[in-house]
């Protein structure tokens, strides 16, 4: 390095002795201080249960359903309910005019009194013709005769009860009661209506709703989890599911998983799952389109992380920071599974005891060190 003197003269000097004289005649110090170590916040890493369950949309079934259709035909003369109340199982719910059943009915219990007279005489002429074959004062044939004509008498009499049973039967259609308990709509026809065994449609329709049924679909690739979790005893098929509305606000009512169904729609590659659900308020009607929380995995000792914590690159493949010994960062591939509540499951790629970066990565750079502070946050998202 080159000084000039007040009288223009250069002075040549060695580059550290240069270094410290400048520092010298500017007052300063040689610098000992290091780069502070960066503050990130972490979570560490710990096996707990945790319940995967896919949401997904579905729509209600009413539980039962009658169609109320006549099964004799007449003119309808009362109608026995209100529309859109509930009504119990049994209770008459229209009135067809019954005078001509009444009458078949009665024509029935006539030809069963003519049976009996004609049963009674066929009866008594073989009590008769008895003695006398024996004694053969009269020939077999007569005698055969008259034994063919009492149980003639005999099956006749059987007959006209049966026909009188079914007169009774018919008479007793002319009252349409509702055969299960639950809400009925509108009626379809009125007093004066003609109502037809052969009308395509119904008087009225009756549907048990104080149980439901939500049918949801879900894509066809889920069954093969599904069997694999049962195989592996991770099914969580007895774990209650939640019932939520279009905008996500939970019912006040839990249903439970009855079954997965085996076929395939061709047009969306869908299967249906069937739940039941307890509906006493009547909260859920049929036709409603709702969402279901449907229970799928139960993992007793999963790895998870919050999933900001979990980065991916352009291929997508993920990986997260772990702070090691020393307060080093090292980037670590993982594989990931579900995420549940923020949460995301890490099937490989970390252990227990591990400590992940979940705030603080956008800083990070080669061999710098980090200071752990805890994730504010990790508490409240573990409850969620």
């Amino acid at each position: 390095m080159i000084f000039l003197t007040k009288r223009g003269r250069a002075l040549l000097f060695s580059t550290p002795l240069a270094l410290a004289l400048a520092l010298a005649s500017c007052g300063g110090e040689p610098s000992q201080q290091q780069p502070g170590a960066l503050d990130v916040s972490v979570v560490t890493v710990a096996p707990a249960a945790i319940d995967v369950a896919d949401e997904l949309p579905g729509r209600v079934v009413a539980f039962r359903v009658a169609e109320i259709r006549p099964q004799v035909g007449g003119v309808i003369q009362r109608r026995l309910f209100e529309q859109g109340t509930e009504v119990r199982a049994g209770q008459p719910l229209f009135q067809i005019n019954s005078a001509p059943f009444q009458a078949d009915a009665q024509s029935a219990a006539a030809s069963i009194q003519r049976a009996e007279a004609a049963l009674g005489r066929a009866r008594a002429q073989e009590r008769r013709l008895a003695p006398l074959v024996k004694a053969d004062a009269i020939s077999g044939q007569a005698y055969d005769d008259a034994l063919a004509a009492s149980r003639q008498a005999a099956a006749d009499l059987a007959q006209a009860r049966a026909d009188h049973q079914r007169r009774q039967v018919d008479l007793g259609f002319a009252t349409i009661r509702s055969p299960i308990s639950g809400r009925v709509d509108q009626a379809v026809m009125t007093e004066g209506a003609l109502a037809s065994v052969s009308g395509t449609e119904p008087l009225a329709t009756v549907q048990q709703i104080d149980r439901v049924y939500v049918d949801v679909r879900q894509p066809a690739a889920r069954l093969e989890a599904l069997r694999e979790a049962a195989r592996s005893g991770t099914a969580n098929q007895g774990a209650p599911v939640e019932i939520l509305s279009s905008d996500g606000r939970a019912y006040q009512v839990q249903g439970r998983l009855l079954f997965s169904g085996i076929s395939v729609d061709p047009g969306t590659g869908e299967v249906i799952a069937r739940v039941e659900v307890a509906n006493p308020d009547r909260a859920l009607l049929p036709g409603m389109y709702v969402r279901a929380r449907l229970p799928r995995l139960s993992l007793p000792n999963a790895l998870a992380v919050p999933q900001q914590a979990v980065a991916r690159d352009a291929t997508g493949k993920a990986t997260v920071n772990v702070v090691v010994k020393g307060g080093k960062v090292e980037v670590r591939p993982v594989s990931t599974g579900d995420t549940r509540n923020g949460q995301t499951v890490i099937t490989q790629g970390l252990k227990a005891g591990d400590v992940v970066i979940v705030e603080g990565q956008d800083r990070l750079q080669t061999g710098i060190v980090v200071k752990p502070v805890p994730w504010k946050h990790a508490q409240t998202a573990a409850k969620r």
